[in-house]
């Protein structure tokens, strides 16, 4: 296997992640088969505790691990499947650390930064190589900034691997800002010359450099950046702000040619030039779209990662339908003040994404009962799909005050309430629904349709709390349907009122699924139903 190792200089939020993953996009164009995973250096085992307002969304994986948002452009970049072990934290480092010292592992040895703790980073990337045996290129983000205390181990861990591995199979990439000070006009490459000084000072010589700069880079910067830091000219490469969209960015790395770069660096020079052209036509379709619908997406968490895959998600059905899909972030606190039908004037389709907590919770049920009873195109996921069920019983049902056991522990009617073996449960990460598993969908039913007559399909899912089955029937006499159930359980994963343009929550979470060629059919389904209602 080889191996492309990333890090940031600088600042944080350059976009190493995107980088990697266009990176990824390029070299999977050439035919390569490449596998992504991602080093954080925050303690915590998983950013399943942390808040969306910090730390943006919890990307959830097919084998249940939650992980960075930067894992969501890896899957949505490239084909490999990820699993946990393509996301390690310092947290799960010294966790391990710890309890082999504890079962005495260490054979009574002192127990040290180095080697026990970088060992333990190095045993990941040798675990991920043995497990996929079929990759060809291995791609690891560094998270963080080189410099800061955090990451020192995992670069220290880097240096060691690169020499046990050989240099020769390993490519390190260095992401680095170039600042535009614009009262001077000039744009200045001390701050990159600095970053890679100090990863030099570190043991590692980076083999390419990716300057982000809002303007162009001249070949008078280029050339001095390749001085000071010890890289040919042709290994600076520019890294610029895309005018569109985030699926640009593989398109503008390519003009330096990156990815040629990258393959003679690790001895894959000989495979092809990639073939671009559906990745080129779907980026066309976002920037010259023929139509556009205006969604609302009715969240609680005001940060716009807090809903990064979703937002992809609708970009992706966009394209499909030749469609630029305009995103209206709604605060539902701004809707239980205001009123629905003010927020959400003019707009073509509702989505009311997944959440945790009370509040904001009656403006998201305003929000879906606004869209229910004026015929707006909805769609809900998970809390979204909950809060539905909610204002359904409450307003169809006739079930004054019905509400989840996460609200109102004590409530007459607990359409949504605890999952039984959530029951006692104590710690709060890792211990959710998570995951993909089976459902089976309801013959002629909208979701039946959606996803092409399929019989069987299989989800991610991260929530505690789940349709209560005592008011099946109710719901049902009211006239909601039911469309899919789980395969093991018998949990209600899909609801749908049949007399409405559309009207679809799902308990799962399909906008981990979606890929720029390839949208989600429930996100498809939504968007043609927006576009549809935007004609009327």
């Amino acid at each position: 296997m080889k191996y492309i190792f990333v890090t940031g200089g600088v600042v944080s939020s350059l976009g190493k992640g995107l980088a990697a993953a266009s990176i990824g996009t390029l070299l999977e164009h050439r035919g390569l088969k490449v596998l992504m995973q991602k080093f954080d250096p925050y303690l915590n085992v998983d950013p399943g505790t942390m808040s969306p307002f910090q730390h943006g969304e919890v990307y959830v994986l097919n084998d249940g691990a939650e992980t960075d948002l930067d894992l969501g452009h890896y899957e949505r970049f490239t084909s490999g499947e990820l699993t946990r072990l393509n996301n390690l934290t310092s947290g799960q480092v010294f966790d391990s650390v710890i309890k082999k010292e504890r079962r005495g592992e260490y054979l009574g040895s002192t127990v040290q930064f180095i080697p026990h703790v970088t060992d333990e980073i190095k045993i990941r990337l040798r675990e991920v190589t043995n497990k996929n045996p079929d990759v060809k290129v291995l791609i690891t983000e560094i998270g963080g900034t080189v410099g800061d205390m955090e990451g020192l181990l995992f670069i220290e861990a880097l240096r060691q691997f690169a020499l046990e591995v050989g240099k020769e199979n390993v490519c390190f990439i260095h992401v680095t800002l170039l600042p535009l000070i614009k009262a001077a006009g000039e744009v200045k490459t001390k701050p990159t010359q600095q970053s890679v000084a100090k990863l030099r000072e570190l043991g590692i010589q980076p083999d390419i450099i990716i300057c982000r700069t809002e303007a162009d880079l001249d070949e008078a910067n280029r050339s001095k950046i390749a001085m000071f830091c010890n890289v040919e000219v042709k290994n600076v490469v520019a890294f610029r702000d895309v005018a569109h969209t985030i699926y640009e960015c593989p398109l503008d790395l390519r003009r330096d040619k990156i990815d040629r770069l990258v393959v003679d660096k690790i001895g894959l020079g000989d495979t092809p030039a990639p073939v671009l052209e559906d990745w080129e036509r779907f980026v066309q379709r976002i920037i010259h779209p023929k139509h556009k619908v205006t969604i609302a997406v009715a969240g609680k968490y005001g940060l716009q990662d807090a809903y990064k895959s979703i937002y992809e998600s609708l970009i992706h059905a966009g394209a499909l339908h030749n469609s630029k899909v305009k995103i209206l972030r709604v605060e539902t606190e701004d809707i239980e003040k205001r009123g629905a039908a003010e927020v959400l004037d003019g707009v073509d389709g509702i989505l009311v994404p997944g959440g945790f907590g009370e509040r904001g919770i009656e403006g998201k049920i305003n929000a879906v009962r606004y869209a229910r009873e004026q015929g707006i195109p909805f769609f809900g996921i998970c809390l979204g799909m909950q809060v539905a069920v909610i204002e359904f019983a409450r307003n169809a049902c006739k079930l004054p005050g019905a509400n989840s056991t996460e609200f109102e522990k004590e409530t007459l009617y607990p359409i949504i309430s605890l999952q039984e073996e959530q029951l006692g449960v104590e710690d709060m990460g890792g211990t959710m629904r998570l995951g993909a598993s089976d459902s089976y969908l309801i013959a002629d039913t909208l979701a039946h349709r959606l996803y092409d007559g399929a019989n069987m399909i299989r989800e991610r899912h991260r929530h505690r709390y789940e349709f209560n089955a005592d008011f099946r029937e109710r719901v049902e006499e009211s006239g909601m349907v039911i469309s899919s159930l789980s395969a093991k359980e018998g949990l209600v994963e899909i609801i749908e009122i049949p007399d409405h343009p559309f009207f679809l929550g799902a308990q799962f979470h399909p906008e981990f699924h979606s890929k720029p060629n390839h949208p989600h059919p429930l996100f498809a389904g939504f968007i043609a139903a927006a576009l549809e209602y935007s004609r009327t």
